[in-house]
């Protein structure tokens, strides 16, 4: 094609190719071809000029990676906005709005800090300092912390951001956080087998009582937990609600 081209007097700008050094190693190049012509116009030969292109191929890769990950995570985003909207439920459109509106608030909190990462992950510590911010205060011990330094992939970071902004909402409308002297105490814990334990438990607050019937809470929480074949499980102890979750990350 490019002799045929020549023959006829074009010039080939940009054609990409791959081309074998000298030692053997295999380079990207863009060339171009333009005819050579004698005093009268005739064609009698062709010069080439040969451009590395390794680092812009490498880039492009790079970028049609980045491009494949988002649209890999948007997918997992709205898979995940959808399941909060079918399990939420409340006896008012405006409540409802709040219940839906808190939960994606959760969402988008983790995701600002997988940009500090590059969507590697997100440190733990940050996603529970971000939940609990409102009762965080270094002249209040209502609210007790402890865990080693764990850096989440996306999946489970998602997943631990709305569960425990259930927990805080939960606590907050019937639980420790509705009363003055209610306290929370969140340890966790990081195995070298993966496996994160992350515990969460009520003290101080009114007293409690085994729900009736299964809330959206629970259930969405439990669900999130399944779908990365972790456990949950409730202790709903007079004293509090005490709260376990295990799951490989």
């Amino acid at each position: 094609m490019i002799l045929t081209r020549l023959r006829r007097g074009e010039r080939i700008e940009h054609f990409e190719t791959v081309r074998q050094r000298k030692h053997g190693g295999h380079i990207s190049i863009s060339l171009t071809v333009s005819p050579v012509k004698n005093a009268v116009g005739k064609i009698v030969g062709a010069s080439k000029i040969a451009r590395d292109i390794t680092e812009q191929k490498r880039n492009q890769e790079h970028i049609s990676v980045l491009a494949r990950e988002a649209e890999h995570r948007s997918k997992n985003l709205l898979s995940n906005v959808q399941a909060i909207v079918n399990l939420s439920q409340s006896d008012t459109s405006e409540r409802l709005k709040g219940v839906i509106g808190g939960r994606i608030r959760a969402m988008s909190i983790v995701h600002s800090l997988f940009v500090e990462t590059r969507w590697i992950g997100a440190e733990l510590s940050a996603i529970v300092t971000q939940e609990l911010a409102p009762y965080l205060d270094e002249h209040d011990a209502r609210v007790r912390l402890a865990g080693p330094e764990t850096l989440l992939k996306p999946d489970a970071a998602q997943a631990v951001a709305v569960i425990l902004h259930e927990l805080v909402t939960n606590a907050s409308k019937y639980g420790a956080l509705s009363d003055a002297k209610g306290q929370i105490k969140l340890t966790w814990s990081h195995a070298e087998d993966g496996q994160l334990t992350l515990r969460w438990t009520e003290l101080g607050g009114p007293r409690v009582t085994v729900p009736e019937r299964q809330g959206f809470g629970s259930r969405l929480i439990e669900r999130t937990i399944s779908q990365l074949s972790g456990r949950a499980r409730f202790d709903w102890s007079s004293e509090g609600l005490v709260f376990e979750i295990a799951l490989q990350v």
